[in-house]
């Protein structure tokens, strides 16, 4: 009974993820304009509740001393996000019919605008090797106390440079109260529904008796994307592709910086140097691809296709590592 009772709760959140979701496209676009940021910038601020089930979960393993459960959410979250992220953007980015008056059909990319690469993917691709150099190596490897003011120093400096930057001209534009309730409502939901999610997982994870450290790289960490997902749709639809699509990045950069503060804070050492070291290189691999993809794509600033295939296949290719050399199931 506690399964099904587990697995409910499960469904609702993510029905309640999606909700709130939808609310926050309209909203997005008319804080943009009313402060001047560009699509990028907008992203971050998104990236806040998305963010939020990692956070969450992070947080609450801290206390209770099941801190395996939320690193192995952390690293997990930030690897499966990116190709299932940009996918999803550049199947919402597909759904509008093109006009029927222009004569020479649009290359169906995923055309991004070129903050996406200096305010979102580089600082990110950045963090990532920070987090390599401050953690592997081993006269201080482990997360301790002063690893976790570093990052969330560092996630300031980001914030910073993402409002700062290549910021444009404020425009006019109207709230009315009922979109502002309906606004605050989706967000909050959209964060109760992550955090519920993640919670339901675990307790999966405990019913089912799986690892730790395995229920949250694979389990925890897939549901955890759930809000992003929905939002990512719902944002890329609406036109906002590159909002949509840098808002992957947003998250990631809130999971390595915030979210793994509360673990560093317990100082939690690195029981398996392999297991962390595989994940880290994969998620600096994709941060790569994903920052060269931007920057020599063609056309530039953009995602064909074959690209978002070859993120897919990277992530199948850390399954195969994973599953077969790290865990060893058939062995």
């Amino acid at each position: 009974m506690n399964l099904i009772l587990w697995i409910l709760v499960l469904l609702g959140s993510v029905w309640a993820a999606h909700w709130g979701a939808d609310q926050l496209a309209n909203p997005l676009q008319k804080l943009r304009k009313q402060w001047g940021l560009n699509e990028a910038a907008g992203a971050a601020f998104v990236a806040l509740a998305t963010a939020s089930p990692e956070i969450g979960t992070n947080t609450a393993s801290a206390l209770q001393g099941l801190s395996d459960i939320g690193l192995g959410n952390l690293l997990g979250s930030n690897i499966i996000s990116v190709p299932v992220i940009v996918g999803v953007a550049y199947l919402a980015s597909h759904q509008q019919p093109q006009p029927s008056n222009n004569p020479r059909p649009q290359p169906k990319v995923l055309q991004l605008k070129s903050e996406a690469l200096s305010i979102q993917a580089i600082p990110y691709l950045g963090i990532c090797l920070l987090a390599a150099l401050l953690l592997l190596p081993e006269p201080w490897r482990g997360l301790q106390p002063i690893d976790g003011w570093i990052m969330l120093l560092v996630y300031g400096v980001y914030l910073g440079q993402a409002i700062l930057r290549k910021r444009q001209k404020r425009q006019s534009v109207r709230w009315q109260r009922r979109e502002l309730i309906v606004s605050i409502l989706g967000v909050v939901v959209l964060a109760g529904g992550a955090y519920l999610t993640v919670t339901a997982t675990e307790k999966i994870v405990g019913i089912l008796q799986i690892s730790q450290i395995l229920g949250g790289l694979f389990i925890t960490s897939t549901l955890s994307i759930a809000p992003e997902v929905f939002a990512t749709w719902s944002v890329a639809k609406s036109g906002q592709v590159t909002a949509a699509t840098t808002s992957v990045i947003a998250d990631n950069t809130a999971t390595m910086t915030l979210a793994l503060f509360p673990l560093a804070i317990v100082a939690l050492p690195i029981k398996d140097i392999q297991l962390f070291t595989v994940n880290l290189v994969f998620m600096i691999t994709l941060g790569a691809f994903y920052t060269g993809f931007i920057r020599w794509g063609a056309p530039r600033y953009s995602f064909s296709l074959r690209e978002v295939a070859v993120l897919a296949l990277i992530y199948v290719i850390y399954l195969a590592v994973m599953l077969f050399g790290v865990f060893r199931i058939l062995g």
